[in-house]
């Protein structure tokens, strides 16, 4: 049977066909969701909390006109959570494949299993300290055997049926070298197609230093460096284009635009950069944004701190004729269609692209609460202070305030006009 992607009109904005708070945790009032990611067949989807904690979803018909998703298990961790990554072919279908890896601070990598959250299997990281070391970057390889796991200057390499110790590959030959990628190794991606995957990390690049290289995963070597985008900023996450997978995108911190690179031209110069805004460095965040691209390869979503999704579309876009590809400058895409979903971070459904979760919940700072309540006080009471509670009163007001969360709720949009709008 021939699989056909799925079609959908971007002629209007999608509409909110789910509204799903998170599980309520009576210890920590302000919990939002960190990230969130569908499992393979879609059936399911994992969220990463703020409260040190994995809340899973499951979907009973994706398929059907009434959408509905349903909290059933909470997986609490013992410390802070890094990153996770969804096992390959994961389904809530197939018991041996329905589970997904986890890094968390001063714990080895844990693989959990879905359905109850327990311990499957263990992939300790040990530094020269005999220290555990959370990866940042977590990513299957194409045939699922291996999983690779990026941290400061090096790579552990797991053999997935073997817990334990994994290989490890350093990306610069000493911490005093100047040659190779240096510092925390923030994304892994594999393409779809081809013996080799990308790397980027979190030191910013310059004209001296790229911070992504393409390695060889037959022999573990890198290949070639890639770099060019103006930003100058660390690599927060990469992805390879599913049906073209000599596309490589790149997202930076402190930074909305997206950047593309053909790997069959001079990777030293990006050929796309995809800006949400005219001015891209204007909007400077520390909240990592994150894209993504559906199954087809033809549409490109990102949202950004300020509430809204853009939609680029790659139909067009991706492929290079040989005029463009003398240009030495990137050319700037423009979004097909951009709306306004709240802010937060935006991920296409893998089976289904006319759904898609939305999520939001960042930590909040109120100026009023900053500046305290010492200026609506009179003057009289002001002079008849002592010292020493003028004292009190000025390391109270100077105390950083507590952040708060605004809505940290999850959204489900649809493209499909046929699907009745229900908030479970």
């Amino acid at each position: 049977m021939e699989w056909k992607p799925a079609q959908f009109d971007i002629s209007h904005p999608p509409d909110l066909v789910l509204t799903k708070n998170l599980d309520v945790d009576p210890e920590f009032a302000d919990n939002f969701a960190r990230c969130a990611r569908w499992c393979a067949d879609g059936s399911s989807f994992l969220v990463q909390c703020e409260n040190r904690a994995f809340q899973l979803f499951n979907i009973p018909d994706v398929q059907g006109t009434q959408l509905s998703a349903h909290h059933k298990r909470t997986f609490s961790q013992s410390a802070a959570v890094v990153n996770f990554a969804w096992y390959p072919g994961a389904s809530s279908d197939n018991a041996p494949a329905y589970c997904f890896v986890a890094s968390v601070r001063d714990c080895p990598v844990k693989l959990l299993d879905a359905s109850d959250g327990r311990l499957r299997a263990s992939y300790p990281i040990i530094d020269h300290r005999e220290r555990f070391i959370a990866p940042h970057s977590l990513a299957f390889n194409l045939t699922a055997d291996k999983l690779y796991c990026g941290f400061e200057d090096a790579i552990e390499i797991f053999d997935i049926q073997q817990p334990g110790e994994g290989e490890r590959l350093l990306t610069t030959p000493s911490k005093k070298s100047k040659d190779g990628l240096k510092g925390i190794i923030s994304s892994v991606a594999f393409s779809s197609s081809y013996d080799y995957y990308a790397i980027g990390s979190l030191t910013p690049s310059s004209q001296a230093m790229d911070n992504i290289a393409l390695y060889s995963e037959s022999n573990q070597a890198a290949i070639m460096p890639i770099g060019g985008a103006d930003c100058h900023s660390g690599v927060t996450q990469l992805k390879f284009n599913p049906t073209q997978p000599h596309i490589l995108y790149a997202a930076f911190r402190r930074h909305d635009a997206i950047y593309a690179w053909d790997l069959r031209s001079d990777t030293s110069v990006p050929v796309k950069v995809f800006r949400t805004s005219p001015d891209s460095r204007r909007n400077l965040t520390n909240q990592k944004i994150e894209f993504d691209i559906d199954h087809a390869g033809r549409w490109l979503s990102v949202g950004d701190q300020n509430g809204c999704i853009s939609m680029f579309d790659l139909e067009h876009s991706d492929e290079l004729d040989s005029e463009q590809a003398s240009v030495i400058s990137p050319q700037s895409i423009t979004p097909t269609m951009s709306f306004n979903a709240h802010g937060g971070k935006y991920t296409k459904h893998p089976l289904y692209v006319q759904i898609s979760c939305q999520h939001q919940g960042s930590r909040h700072f109120d100026e009023d609460t900053r500046n305290g309540d010492s200026n609506s006080s009179d003057e009289d009471s002001t002079d008849q202070e002592s010292d020493s509670e003028r004292q009190n009163m000025t390391a109270v007001s100077s105390r950083r305030p507590l952040p708060y969360v605004k809505d940290p709720s999850l959204k489900l949009w649809s493209f499909d006009p046929a699907r009745i709008v229900h908030h479970a």
